[in-house]
């Protein structure tokens, strides 16, 4: 064999080992944290936002997929948070959380889907009900398709912010005009 084609067919090999060590590290166990008995939450802040005790320490979750109005943008940034804040009490305030690619946001936020003890993802839910819009930034991605079908659907039935009276302006327009300080 000739040396250019032992380096080639080592590429080669390397290339299918990482693909297929990615392909399987996505679903393991270590992606979900609380899985048995889920983690306490102990605030909610907002309608995307939730503070866990995670590793013994207080920890910061976004909500991953999903945009909430901002307090500011009244009513709905207070309703949105009130409905989590049922969600979560529906859990008997203890959660768990799935992380996707990227674990920490910008602000050092965890960003998970949020699940409750029934098995219902709260980010799936805050959509579902009109108090949330579809909010992916890659490489977060996974459950796109579901949260996508379930703000259409909110959508049609006019439900929440899609209301006859409902959201004036999206979070993030809301956020460029109003920039944390």
């Amino acid at each position: 064999m000739r040396r250019g084609n032992i380096k080639y067919i080592t590429v080669l090999f390397l290339f299918l080992l990482a693909v297929i060590y990615i392909i399987q590290n996505r679903n393991l166990p270590e992606r979900q944290y609380g899985t048995k008995t889920g983690v306490p939450v102990i605030r909610v802040h907002d309608g995307d936002t939730i503070s866990v005790i995670r590793h013994t320490k207080k920890e910061k979750v976004r909500l991953v997929g999903i945009d909430a109005p901002e307090i500011g943008q009244t009513p709905w940034g207070k309703r949105a948070k009130k409905y989590l804040e049922t969600l979560v009490d529906a859990s008997d305030r203890r959660v768990r959380l799935e992380f996707d690619v990227s674990q920490r946001d910008k602000y050092g936020r965890s960003l998970a889907y949020v699940w409750t003890g029934h098995g219902e993802m709260i980010n799936l839910l805050m959509v579902q009900s009109g108090h949330a819009v579809l909010y992916t930034i890659p490489p977060n991605v996974r459950y796109t398709n579901e949260l996508r079908e379930a703000q259409k659907k909110a959508r049609d039935m006019r439900l929440g912010i899609w209301g006859e009276k409902g959201l004036k302006e999206m979070p993030s327009d809301y956020r460029k005009r109003h920039p944390r300080t």
